[in-house]
């Protein structure tokens, strides 16, 4: 062998090592990675807590000085209002463990720069100094908190606007360029990493709940230093994504996403009503029923709930807060097999309501907000053998018969839940799902099957895109099927001429995510038909459209429905949720459809939902 030919294959072994050297490094890091986040993706739900001077006057916190709504000396007047008179960190705790939650996150610091502890960094505002409570707020919540056995997490505002020597002041007032005044941000970078550091030695937090990063890029930041910093004090500590992208787990912030996010942790932070702090004219709370119904969806794709709370300017949390904690804690508890631990569901042609796995994938958990009609539940193209099923919650056992790769669960009668129905099939081998074929429906008379399932088997390969009624002279009013009568049954027939309109020349629904069950296009694609199974415990919930609801009715017979839309900031892009309460007495006693009729062709909006950096 040649010098040369020797040379080239010591270097062909060394970057082979090299190679394998990584990829082992790599396992490595995600192993210790899966290791550290394993508690947080278990957890499922956690309490947000923004509490601060800005629940004095019930304004927004922080953002109403920074836009002017108020001017900075009147906003910090407010200190001498926040008293903390009636702040009981143990009742908060107790109320919050009640809930189901695993975690808390509390505001240590916003924006406006008001610290709710006794930190010793130069020029800071503290609720102990300078506020009518006298009082280090912190402590002794996180001492609670630990004593319960929750997980700590604080919320950290990376800008500080009333901080002299930092840059951003308001929206229309910039103190001092960086470049122009280096020593000046030096400064405030000493100040907030120095709060960092004492947040970190005296509450030993599991989780940094970082915002506000928009406003400087990670190199401005210093956000490595700060990264190495915290992790000196605790090297499992969990950190979102807020510290321009160098954290642990995304942080989607009001909407729901319709696509499950990218990334394997992820958490939605929601607010209660429609605020982050309190405001005592906010009045639009979401129900219980809603609360739930977010959080299983949340489940479905694998993320957690991070539910806010805004506690007033005494301490105390406002009554209708905690009728919706004390709402979500009788489904918690009732169900909490099938919350933590859980891993994210499987695909939504599966079955009609969300779904999620148990983390060896033996345990399919079926989640269902709607009573069915005769107590049938259909699952699909399920290619694992069943070995139990039954009612989370009660233990009552489901009746399972399998119908080639079709599972049909009956439950007994009066067994739902009044939110959401939760039900475990278990299998001997993590589960196997047929792959997705679409569905085809025909209008000849059926042997087998009830009514109510040939009229979902039509309704779902119209969703998918098969309109079986192509074929036939059916009119939009229901007339034509002159030749096709005498073959239906009819209590079908009546069906199907009632709600025509649903039917004539409509095209494939809606892709996952936007709605759980099945629908159909107009072929104008400018009215929404949505199939209603059973009897929804709650109105029924749209995502992701991105257009303007011109009018909402019942197809068949006119009822006219007025939405609520939760969640939709005028200034920003991503839609609000859209709720629609279906009155009982117009249910079809087969299956339901409803039209929403939209302000031109639809719009989806698929995107990923991200945080907020405006609030206008």
């Amino acid at each position: 062998m040649n010098k040369k030919t020797l040379l080239s294959a010591l270097f062909l072994c060394l970057s082979v090592s090299a190679s394998k050297a990584q990829v082992n490094n790599s396992k490595e890091k995600t192993s210790t990675n899966a290791k550290k986040m394993e508690w947080f993706t278990d957890a499922k739900l956690g309490i947000f807590i923004h509490w601060g001077i800005y629940s004095v006057n019930g304004i927004s916190e922080s953002w109403a000085f920074f836009n002017n709504y108020i001017n900075h000396d009147n906003y910090m007047k407010q200190l001498d209002g926040f008293n903390a008179s009636n702040y009981q960190p143990e009742e908060w705790v107790k109320l919050i463990k009640e809930s189901g939650a695993k975690y808390s996150v509390i505001t240590t610091k916003h924006h406006d720069g008001v610290s709710l502890w006794d930190t010793k960094a130069h020029n800071a505002t503290t609720t102990l100094k300078h506020s009518a409570a006298k009082k280090d707020l912190i402590s002794p919540f996180v001492k609670a908190l630990k004593a319960s056995g929750l997980k700590t997490g604080l919320y950290f505002s990376l800008p500080d606007w009333s901080y002299p020597d930092y840059d951003v002041f308001t929206r229309e007032h910039k103190r001092y360029q960086l470049k122009a005044e280096p020593e000046r941000w030096n400064t405030f970078l000493s100040y907030y990493q120095q709060q960092l550091n004492e947040l970190s030695a005296n509450y030993k937090p599991d989780l940094i709940w970082f915002d506000g990063d928009w406003e400087h890029n990670g190199e401005e930041w210093q956000a490595q230093k700060v990264l190495k910093n915290l992790r000196s004090y605790n090297s499992d500590i969990i950190i979102n994504s807020r510290l321009n992208h160098h954290g642990d787990y995304e942080t989607p912030e009001q909407g729901i996403p319709v696509v499950k996010p990218a990334g394997d942790y992820w958490e939605l932070c929601y607010t209660i009503n429609d605020s982050w702090g309190y405001q005592p004219y906010d009045n639009k709370y979401k129900s219980p029923n809603m609360i739930i119904r977010t959080l299983v969806d949340c489940i479905s794709m694998g993320g957690n709930l991070l539910l806010d709370i805004g506690p007033k300017a005494d301490g105390t949390i406002p009554e209708q807060q905690v009728k919706v904690l004390k709402g979500l804690a009788r489904w918690t508890s009732k169900h909490d097999e099938a919350i933590y631990g859980t891993r994210s569901g499987i695909p939504a042609e599966h079955f009609n309501g969300k779904t999620s796995l148990s983390k060896d994938r033996k345990t399919l958990y079926l989640y269902a907000d709607w009573k069915p009609y005769e107590g049938v539940f259909n699952l699909n193209g399920i290619l694992s053998a069943v070995k139990s099923a039954r009612i989370v919650g009660n233990n009552q056992v489901l009746r399972v018969k399998k119908e080639g790769n079709n599972l049909t669960l009956t439950i007994p009668e009066n067994a739902t839940d009044q939110d959401v129905t939760v039900m475990a099939i278990q299998f001997n081998e993590p589960i196997r799902l047929a792959e997705k074929t679409a569905v085809v429906a025909t209008l000849a008379p059926q042997k087998k099957g009830s009514i109510k399932q040939q009229i979902t088997q039509i309704t779902s390969a119209i969703h998918d895109g098969n309109n079986p009624f192509d074929q036939t002279k059916l009119t939009v009013d229901g007339l034509g099927l002159a030749s096709e009568k005498n073959s239906l049954s009819p209590e079908l027939y009546n069906w199907i001429t009632k709600n025509s309109e649903s039917l004539y020349k409509t095209t494939k629904g809606l892709p996952e995510g936007h709605y759980q069950g099945k629908s159909a296009l107009s072929a104008d694609k400018q009215t929404l038909f949505l199939f209603v199974e059973g009897k929804p415990t709650g109105p029924i919930a749209l995502k992701g459209i991105k257009n303007k609801i011109s009018r909402i009715r019942v197809v068949g017979e006119g009822t006219m429905m007025e939405p609520e839309i939760y969640n939709k900031l005028y200034w920003s892009a991503v839609p609000g949720i859209v709720y629609i309460p279906v009155p009982e007495d117009r249910l079809d006693k087969s299956l339901t459809v409803i039209a929403v009729l939209l302000d031109g062709p639809i719009e989806l909006y698929r995107e990923k939902v991200g945080a907020i950096e405006s609030n206008l």
